[in-house]
């Protein structure tokens, strides 16, 4: 039981952070969702295929007794390309598949075993990014918002494209602007740190952050919780 993540296949991770599972529990269990720039193409025992984000705050999910769930996390500004649609009507929503995909979602009945359900989900994705792989510009972008000495109002001159462009692009690929992502990775890169030695105010200026309010501020907005609550309850950057 419990969650686990692993490597993609080589011709997947251009677009894919990762592949994930989460064996159900005896008894079901509430879950904190936290935002990290990705959208999931999930399937889950009993339910089918859904997708999964982009958040831009805390989302409640319930885990139900002796369910399968099993994932395919899409690199942030892959997903838009890979889906043919840009991902802003899907901002902080869960949607099922057959609404976007549904020839995709008619090979992800509820009632697969599991280990066939991950193979279809990953030559469905491998599909989806034979036909239509990512935006180059966007995936450096995004890359380039990882970094915690970039900064955003720089980022059309380094790209070579107006802002407009850059903006519409963008949202499309991601599902939001690049100041949102930028927050949103800053974010994660916080939670990565809590699993090493140090404190809140080293913290936050490892991280990127002006100072430890700036990062108390930004938890609030995107965790719904304080630096010292949040790292009481995730010591991991959370799942879907």
């Amino acid at each position: 039981m419990g969650y686990r993540e692993w490597a993609p296949p080589a011709a997947l991770r251009g677009s894919v952070v990762c592949l994930w599972s989460r064996a159900g529990s005896p008894a079901s269990s509430e879950a904190l969702v936290l935002p990290d720039g990705c959208v999931d193409l999930i399937w889950e025992q009993g339910r089918g295929a859904f997708l999964a984000g982009p958040d831009t705050g805390p989302m409640p999910a319930t885990i139900q007794a002796g369910k399968t769930i099993l994932g395919v996390r899409l690199r942030p500004a892959a997903g838009g390309p890979l889906l043919g649609m840009p991902l802003d009507p899907l901002r902080n929503l869960r949607v099922d598949l057959r609404d976007v995909r549904p020839e995709a979602a008619r090979r992800l009945p509820c009632d697969l075993p599991p280990d066939e359900a991950m193979r279809r989900l990953v030559a469905i994705t491998g599909g989806f990014t034979e036909d239509r792989p990512p935006d180059p510009a966007m995936l450096a972008a995004a890359r380039l918002l990882d970094d915690p000495y970039t900064q955003v109002h720089e980022l059309s001159a380094r790209l070579e494209m107006g802002d407009r462009q850059l903006r519409r692009r963008f949202t499309a690929a991601v599902g939001y602007g690049p100041k949102t992502l930028h927050r949103v990775l800053r974010f994660r890169r916080f939670l990565r740190l809590l699993d090493s030695a140090g404190g809140l105010a080293e913290f936050a200026v490892r991280a990127g952050y002006v100072d430890q309010a700036h990062l108390s501020r930004e938890t609030v907005a995107l965790a719904g919780l304080p630096p010292a609550a949040l790292a009481r309850t995730v010591r991991t950057p959370s799942t879907r």
